[in-house]
């Protein structure tokens, strides 16, 4: 029952790892690191380390496709808010208060339970929750950028509001918005693990980090590697996300080189 993931095909679909992530073996079922499988194996037999090879790119997929969902709907409420003011501003500023008050992952949760299971659906539901952070930082930025005397004497020459945002304002304002997609992106990665854990996630056989930590709760007393490797996984992926964040926003304080 063991296959392994070679040839031209299956590498074009799969990552080079030595096992198929959803062949069962259960001959090998509950197997310690050892030789033939250096991260061990879960209760059915799958190879570990495959596992978690095809659930990194699961983890990385949805950290990048929803925060640049919620970047895109935050920079188009922030630049609107922050560059009309006005009513647009009143709205806006309004909607991200409310969505600031509701704690987000149980608002995703109750909106994931009533969809059906679907990785485009974690990637889309966690960005359209996510995307208040860009929307204030934007919003911020254009508020002081309207007020600088190079796009007033554009407006004075009748430049068009799309050619001032597009070409002049938003390129300006980007920088906090890209630390903040940093930051955003580990914490894409924590809530579709968590998601799964709790039995939300990406549906089954797919495998996910979170989904390797869920299966281990049975077995956590003598099978540690089902929860030490993937916990590990996703704590070094979140510090370097972190990391990467802090390293952009330290690049980008103007007042560190004052």
């Amino acid at each position: 029952m063991q296959n392994n993931a070679g040839g031209s095909g299956n590498f074009a679909l799969w990552p080079p790892v030595p096992y198929s992530p959803t062949e069962y073996n259960l001959l090998d079922f509950l197997a310690s690191p050892n030789r033939q499988h250096w991260f061990g194996t879960d209760d059915s037999g799958r190879d570990v380390l495959s596992r978690m090879i095809h659930g990194a790119r699961v983890s990385l997929s949805v950290g990048f496709v929803a925060v640049g969902i919620a970047v895109v709907i935050g920079v188009f409420l922030g630049a609107l808010a922050g560059y009309f003011g006005g009513w647009w501003d009143i709205l806006i500023s309004r909607l991200i208060e409310i969505m600031v008050t509701i704690p987000t992952f149980f608002l995703i949760i109750a909106i994931i339970a009533f969809l059906p299971p679907s990785i485009y659906n974690i990637m889309v539901v966690i960005g359209i929750t996510g995307w208040t952070g860009a929307a204030r930082f934007v919003r911020a930025e254009f508020l002081k950028l309207k007020q600088l005397d190079f796009i007033m004497a554009l407006k004075a020459l009748g430049a068009s509001n799309n050619r001032i945002i597009f070409l002049h304002m938003l390129p300006n304002a980007m920088a906090p918005v890209l630390v903040s997609a940093v930051f955003g992106i580990a914490g894409a990665i924590l809530t579709e693990s968590s998601l799964s854990f709790l039995g939300f996630g990406v549906p089954p056989p797919t495998p996910s980090w979170g989904d390797i930590l869920s299966q281990s709760r049975d077995y956590i007393e003598f099978a540690w590697w089902l929860t030490v490797f993937p916990g590990f996984a996703i704590f070094l992926s979140i510090t370097a996300y972190n990391l990467v964040g802090d390293g952009l926003r330290d690049a980008m304080d103007p007042k560190l080189f004052e």
